[in-house]
């Protein structure tokens, strides 16, 4: 059964991105129509997409959309998510989104502030209870009255409201269904009550059962209630966000919402991440060459650090945000150990500042193992997925992850928490599963650095004691399939099943 879907999300990768949303956003409705559905995507006409290059157009479409008292006519553009025919919709109103700019610390949610820290745009609510309105408008404008409208995170929380409230009163919309996927349950886009009056909906429906939230209005909490089904990036990060741990407060209405809660693995575009085809590496590879060509690799990685070109040292990579959710403090903690292992390591990443001086700190005092890089670099991403023998991937806690996917792919075996979707994806080398031929990485379970420490220790004893177990893991790990067209049946069924 062809289905009608339409996508809506805050950013969507090759026009806008701050994280993993935007990869699901622009692979999910290519996969989708891969399969024979009718899919469109809309997001914010954000500067960033205003000043590209990208084939944007103007549509003959604009669109009224009520904000508080005030109603905004905003004009629509158009264009095609790359590579695709599929139509991707930008809602254009200055005053909300023509504001992006990194020179000047400008972001799409937040800017910087002086001192390094980041600050959320004070009209963030209003920003996004107007672009949830205006998803729904631009439906009944574009004639694209969907089957099912798949929201994504708080940002689009009204959605399902604004479905249900407003427009389920207008015959077309009789029959479209919502779905509401959770990417992250820590952010929730809690505000003052006041934005009830931003609405227009019903003041009757800021209750605890509804939008309310210990007194505030709570964006994540109204898409939970109102969608028809709700989802996470992970079947693990569902049955883990029901718990006093990881639910962020909203544990309870998760557990009461349980019947209408699923579980969907993210994907990998393998366009962009295959070490066959990879664009950002000097060499080529597959399963069948890897041992081959990653010696290479691995030499060019580490002439990238400036350490030295030592092919039988295990070279521990990490690509990552550096935050507290990616247990960098785990990493700090055992790293010395690692060095005593005889262990080199390289890092990319930014985030908080005080991850930024340790991370010097310790690259300074032992410069013959360790590199680090603060900032982002799509090249070296790839160069360390693809160079270093083991990725280190310790999270406290990881919805889906997508970094794991991509070191099982490049022959790169991850080492993980048994978390979210890293505990879903990831087969932890056992002597168990080794026997068996299916561990694809090497994974632990308690949030310590001793913890860590263990399995990197039992890695590198695989690595240099033991290679034909560890080549098994390499190439176990390469023939998985976590490709997109895996996650969109997924999806499919979800949206047939809400139907």
């Amino acid at each position: 059964m062809s289905l009608k879907i339409l996508l809506a999300s805050s950013e969507v990768v090759g026009f806008a991105k701050t994280g993993g949303l935007a990869d699901v956003a622009g692979a999910l409705p290519r996969a989708l129509a891969a399969r024979g559905h009718q899919v469109a995507v809309v997001m914010p006409y954000y500067r960033c997409v205003r000043t590209s290059k990208l084939p944007v157009e103007r549509s003959e479409h604009v669109i009224p959309v009520p904000v508080g008292t005030r109603t905004l006519a905003c004009r629509v553009f158009r264009s095609m998510l790359p590579g695709t025919s599929v139509p991707i919709y930008f809602i254009d109103q200055p005053e909300y989104f023509d504001r992006d700019d990194p020179k000047v610390g400008r972001g799409l949610y937040q800017q910087s502030m002086p001192g390094g820290y980041k600050a959320d745009y004070i009209d963030n609510a209003e920003r996004f209870v107007f672009f949830s309105r205006a998803v729904l408008e631009i439906a009944h404008v574009t004639r694209f009255i969907p089957d099912v409208v798949h929201a994504n995170d708080w940002q689009t929380g009204l959605v399902p409201v604004f479905l249900n409230e407003i427009f389920r009163a207008k015959p077309q919309y009789e029959h479209t269904r919502s779905v509401f996927t959770i990417h992250n349950i820590a952010y929730q886009g809690m505000f003052g009550r006041e934005v009830m009056k931003l609405t227009a909906l019903p003041g009757w429906l800021f209750n605890h059962n509804q939008l309310e939230f210990h007194g505030h209005f709570n964006f994540l909490k109204a898409g939970l209630t109102f969608a028809d089904a709700i989802n996470t990036v992970s079947p693990t990060y569902s049955r883990e966000i029901q718990t006093a741990e990881y639910g962020c407060g909203l544990e309870g209405l998760l557990r009461q919402n349980r019947m209408k809660l699923f579980g969907i693995m993210n994907g990998v575009d393998y366009d962009a991440w295959n070490p066959a085809t990879d664009p950002y590496l000097p060499k080529h590879y597959d399963v069948d060459t890897v041992f081959e060509v990653k010696p290479d690799l691995k030499a060019e990685l580490q002439h990238k650090y400036n350490l030295p070109l030592e092919p039988k040292k295990p070279l521990l990579g990490v690509v990552a945000r550096l935050v507290s959710q990616k247990g960098i403090d785990l990493i700090l903690s055992a790293a010395p150990g690692f060095l005593d292992l005889g262990c080199q390591m390289v890092f990319l990443g930014e985030g908080d500042p005080e991850y930024h001086n340790e991370l010097q700190q310790f690259r300074d005092k032992h410069p013959q193992q360790v590199g680090v890089n603060i900032g982002y670099s799509e090249s070296l991403a790839h160069l360390i997925e693809a160079g270093s023998d083991l990725f280190l991937m310790p999270s406290r806690y990881e919805p889906s992850g997508l970094n794991q996917l991509y070191s099982m792919k490049y022959g790169t075996p991850p080492v993980v928490r048994q978390t979210g979707g890293l505990a879903d994806s990831v087969v932890g080398a056992t002597h168990e599963t080794l026997q068996a031929g299916m561990a694809t990485g090497f994974s632990f379970g308690d949030y310590t650095a001793n913890a860590l420490y263990q399995t990197i220790k039992w890695a590198v004893t695989l690595y240099r004691d033991r290679p034909k177990d560890f080549q098994q893991v390499v190439r176990t790990a390469m023939r998985q399939d976590w490709s997109w067209d895996r996650s969109a049946a997924d999806y499919e069924r979800l949206y047939e099943r809400v139907l």
